[in-house]
């Protein structure tokens, strides 16, 4: 489902964001209690509304059912930030910079993985090619989040992981998504 309000963004330059603007635009986003509420919740799959980030950057608000995920994917030449807004959210990533391209099986290092728990309030940013995976875990509980992009989309390369093997499966562009 996808719905387009807007959010202005006050405030924003005619310069590119930063990570730290996108980080501060998704921690305010979701301060936002009426605009959290507002997201229709599916209880089967992720919902998201697209929202006008800071200096032309892509944002989103998207709700997560119970047990649902990204799957490994990264965010191409984009940095971004996400903030849980509702609910808790686990991320797993690599502490690696991949190739950005030419490539289509990598054995990654040992020691390279990282798992953050995210509860409502707390996010992070990222930098360009940050693979990671965002889960719900809970059985019973939605969640809420805020995502920024700058610049917006150009593409997500998804992967599927298997031990230290990680294999480029697909690249989507926005027309997949929009």
């Amino acid at each position: 489902m996808s719905v387009s309000p807007s959010l202005s963004a006050a405030g924003a330059s005619a310069a590119a964001p930063t990570q730290a603007d996108l980080l501060d635009f998704v921690r305010r986003t979701a301060a936002d209690a009426e605009l959290i509420s507002s997201l229709p919740l599916d209880p089967e799959g992720r919902t998201w509304v697209r929202l006008e980030g800071p200096g032309g950057s892509e944002a989103w608000l998207i709700g997560w059912p119970p047990g649902t995920g990204t799957g490994w994917h990264d965010h191409a030449e984009s940095v971004g930030a996400f903030l849980t807004a509702r609910g808790a959210l686990k991320e797993y990533s690599l502490a690696a910079r991949l190739p950005a391209d030419g490539w289509k099986t990598l054995e990654l290092a040992d020691g390279i993985d990282r798992e953050r728990s995210l509860t409502a309030g707390r996010g992070r940013a990222f930098g360009r090619h940050h693979v990671h995976e965002v889960l719900n875990e809970s059985t019973e509980e939605h969640a809420v989040s805020v995502h920024a992009y700058y610049p917006p989309l150009p593409g997500i390369r998804r992967y599927s992981r298997t031990g230290r093997v990680l294999r480029l499966e697909q690249v989507e562009r926005p027309e997949d998504w929009q």
